[in-house]
């Protein structure tokens, strides 16, 4: 029997943050849980299982998650493994998007998974054990027009995860980025931010995509039981991943972005090494 880990999620009153303890419940496993709303802490703590815990915790607080890191440790610790899940989507021409929309989906997305992690790190470091793992998105390997605050915020987060692996291999922590394709969650749906249409010239690029993406809400490939137990795996691995594509789609859209880059790269070859010298 694999042994009983401690999880801390973020983000588990809906999407992956949910699936994903209810399955490390189900496994055995405890879970402590971060919610937005203070009458959801009752809610997860009333799981069957009695080893469900919460935390309100808003991901835009730095000082409150420090505070509620020392405080998970202090007297529900240790946390063996870290899940950095909660976040948003957010949609819309980067020409019609204000930046504040930028700023805020970078704060939650990547500065509250960032902070987290390093208000955590000291207790993993001295244990010489731990596991982060970062819900990322194949929208930090491809992009498509009308998300661009989402991929950035995405790809940022797979490059500090990839960066913060080399940096924590000494001390057997290990960090695993976990992109997801299209699943059944709340994304595209009632969690999503919209900025408005205003610029009649992307209409034809543009209107049918966000189109598409209504219309798929809650019709998407990914079944999300499917993504928390993959995600257990790789929790109950000596030697967990780095990176992990999960669905079929991601899978097909990532390896196409990766051909096509590695056939521009041939194309420009010899401009890229004429400035060597």
């Amino acid at each position: 029997m694999k042994q009983s880990k401690t999880l801390l999620i973020t983000g588990v009153s809906s999407g992956f943050g949910q699936a994903l303890a209810e399955a490390a419940l189900a496994a055995g496993h405890r879970v402590i849980g971060t919610v937005r709303q203070a009458d959801a802490v009752a809610e997860f703590e009333a799981h069957t299982s009695g080893k469900a815990y919460a935390r309100q915790l808003d991901l835009t607080d730095t000082p409150a998650i420090a505070r509620v890191a020392e405080e998970i440790e202090t007297s529900l610790g240790p946390v063996d493994v870290l899940v950095n899940n909660a976040g948003y989507g957010h949609e819309g021409i980067l020409e019609e998007s204000p930046t504040e929309e930028m700023r805020r989906q970078f704060e939650v997305n990547v500065f509250g998974a960032v902070e987290l992690t390093r208000a955590l790190l000291p207790f993993f470091r001295q244990r010489r054990a731990g596991h982060i793992i970062n819900i990322t998105s194949m929208g930090g390997y491809i992009t498509m027009p009308g998300i661009a605050y989402y991929c950035g915020s995405k790809f940022a987060l797979e490059g500090i995860s990839d960066t913060l692996g080399k940096e924590l291999a000494p001390f057997n922590i290990h960090v695993t980025a976990v992109a997801p394709g299209s699943f059944r969650t709340d994304w595209a749906g009632r969690s999503m931010r919209r900025s408005p249409r205003q610029i009649a010239d992307y209409d034809a690029l543009f209107d049918p995509v966000r189109q598409a993406r209504l219309e798929k809400s809650g019709q998407q490939l990914g079944d999300p039981c499917k993504a928390a137990k993959a995600m257990l795996e790789i929790i109950e691995s000596d030697t967990p991943p780095a990176h992990l594509l999960l669905g079929s789609d991601a899978l097909k859209r990532v390896r196409d972005r990766l051909a096509g880059m590695a056939r521009e790269i041939e194309d420009w070859e010899a401009l890229t090494v004429s400035t060597d010298g």
